[in-house]
């Protein structure tokens, strides 16, 4: 790029890809099916309605088309010496401005269609909690690899660093972690996941007014029931037994696709690269993602795993970071995976590139107070024994009080795994929370990346001298619980006289 045309850019600022506008426009016509649908399905209720109905899909179709062409047009970002700032809105005019020194991440994201033209998906994530911060849909490949580059450099402090090509510090280098066919497929084979029904209900709801009856009628069901019922008297306790083990099976093998499907889209060619930028992470099928994460930004590190996984040594690894993972939807967990599903081996190796170490053989873990558990579990009972009573003497249902005390009994051993499983070590750099029964966590977090430490007690806890220590990191917290009281504020005492050693505006940029 030539100096009259940065200083063009500078004042007018930088479209997007004009072939983006069109990438945009067909990735989101699925968007328009269901008011398309609406409206068709009410135009249909007439004679004249049907002769419209092309005419109204032309019409949506074309409004949508000149809405996102001039949203395209009045759409600029601006590079500029402390920030880039991106103004959209025609009536209304926003203009978004993000400091280089707040970005903490730059992925790069190209769905299908996008891949075709060589187009990306830009998101500019600060870790402000509302995920990305800027996102830039679409420009080309190489402006997006450019852009990445341009934030590292001025991150770095070497603006003058030539961002127009990319460095050769993203030159390919042996990977640390990757996952093959056969390794993808075992993950989806624990990745167990039913959410299909949650697809289906929520096209039930868009459809309600196609279904023969309203969803939400309760006895509208009752009578479906009592139908199917009736045809069930016909056959004998051999073949219903037969039908329900067979509609059993359906139902988790459907759920073994589901899971192996997702998976096998979002996991595919997975690859977790240390370059001197820090770890580069790129996955997918479908949508490619490309992300970069600073060793410096890794501020815990969290190994999971859980009971089959563990027997055939398996275990996953994720990095807590102020930057939400981009491969993730709302409500999941957004911290950023390393390793899906590897070896305690491979995992070491990643762990030491992000300057974490594994806990020792001599690392002693300590349990906290079994009387914390004793009294969530007195609460629960008196809830599930008050309920019994309630059942006995209102509703006579003995057999329904019965079950309940199947629900204490679960209880009480879930109780007793959390106790086992809840423990904690600390060491002169770091500290190591173990938590879960069913799905086994280990959190590594080095002292100096605690951002607070906060002794809480509850009102039960404090008569019995009991409390749990919140520890504040970037992009998360931990926990440690049922800690005697002195020792919470032992561990407090330590923790904070490491961390005001430690003058963070010299280690920002590292």
């Amino acid at each position: 790029m030539n100096a009259s045309a940065e200083i063009q850019q500078a004042a007018t600022g930088i479209k997007l890809s004009a072939i983006g506008l069109f990438v945009g426009f067909i990735t989101g016509l699925p968007r328009l099916f269901f008011p398309l649908l609406a409206v068709l399905f009410g135009a249909g209720r007439s004679d004249k309605g049907v002769f419209f109905m092309p005419f109204i899909i032309a019409g949506v179709i074309g409004l949508s088309l000149i809405f996102r062409w001039i949203a395209w047009t009045r759409f600029r970002y601006f590079i500029e010496d402390e920030d880039i700032r991106i103004e959209s809105g025609l009536i209304s005019r926003n203009a978004r401005s993000i400091p280089y020194d707040r970005i903490q991440d730059v992925s790069i994201e190209q769905k299908p269609l996008a891949r075709m033209f060589r187009l990306a998906e830009v998101k500019f994530e600060t870790g402000s909690g509302t995920g990305d911060e800027g996102t830039l849909s679409y420009v080309a490949v190489e402006e997006a690899e450019r852009l990445r580059e341009l934030v590292r450099a001025h991150k770095a402090g070497t603006a003058e660093h030539n961002a127009l090509q990319v460095t050769a510090d993203m030159a390919e280098t042996p990977p640390i972690y990757t996952m093959d066919t056969r390794r993808v497929l075992t993950l989806g084979f624990y990745s167990f996941s039913l959410i299909i029904f949650a697809v289906l209900g929520g096209a039930a709801q868009q459809f309600d007014f196609l279904m023969p009856f309203d969803i939400y009628d309760v006895g509208a069901w009752l009578g479906v029931a009592k139908n199917n019922g009736d045809v069930l008297n016909g056959i004998g306790w051999s073949a219903r037994i037969l039908a329900g083990l067979s509609a059993l099976l359906a139902l988790i093998a459907l759920g073994f696709a589901t899971g192996i499907i997702r998976t096998f889209l979002r996991e595919n060619g997975f690859r977790l690269d240390v370059t001197p930028k820090g770890f580069r992470r790129r996955r997918g099928l479908l949508t490619l993602t490309d992300t970069v994460m600073p060793v410096h930004r890794v501020q815990a590190a969290t190994i999971q795993t859980g009971p089959i996984r563990k027997l055939r040594g398996w275990y996953a690894l994720k990095f807590v970071s102020l930057a939400a993972d981009s491969g993730t939807k709302q409500g999941e967990d957004s911290d950023h995976a390393a390793a899906p599903l590897a070896t305690m081996e491979e995992i070491a190796r990643i762990l030491s590139a992000a300057k974490i170490d594994r806990a020792s053989s001599e690392l002693v873990f300590a349990r906290g107070q079994s009387a914390w558990w004793i009294i969530q579990f007195v609460l629960v009972t008196i809830i599930i024994l008050s309920a019994m009573l309630v059942l006995i003497l209102a509703a006579n249902a003995g057999w329904k009080a019965a079950l309940l005390l199947l629900l204490l009994a679960f209880a009480a051993t879930a109780f007793y795994f959390q106790w086992r499983n809840n423990r904690y070590a600390l060491d002169t750099d770091q500290i190591f929370v173990r938590s879960g029964w069913w799905q086994e966590r280990l959190t590594i977090a080095p002292q100096i990346k605690i951002q607070s430490a906060e002794v809480q007690q509850g009102p039960l806890a404090r008569r019995r001298g009991l409390a749990s220590l919140q520890l504040g990191i970037a992009g998360g917290t931990l926990e440690i619980i049922a800690l005697p009281v002195a020792m919470a504020r032992q561990i407090q005492t330590q923790i904070i006289a490491v961390v005001a050693k430690v003058d963070y505006s010299q280690i920002s940029g590292k």
